[in-house]
């Protein structure tokens, strides 16, 4: 086994990983759009939480 052996095992992988990324379409794209927009959210409504307290506490700066 030689180190051309391990290259052409590598790319014939993601080869294989590619083609299932292909037939799954735009489905992890939504997937992780909607993730990125529901953690932004939760941040926001955690941000808006500290800040009150940190009003109400007069350690806002």
């Amino acid at each position: 086994m030689n180190m051309t052996d391990v290259f052409n095992g590598i790319g014939s992988f993601f080869q294989w990983t590619f083609t299932l990324v292909e037939k799954l379409g735009n489905g992890p794209n939504i997937f992780f759009w909607l993730l990125i927009g529901s953690l932004v959210l939760v941040w926001l409504r955690m941000q808006a939480k500290f800040n009150k307290e940190a009003k109400e506490k007069n350690t806002l700066q």
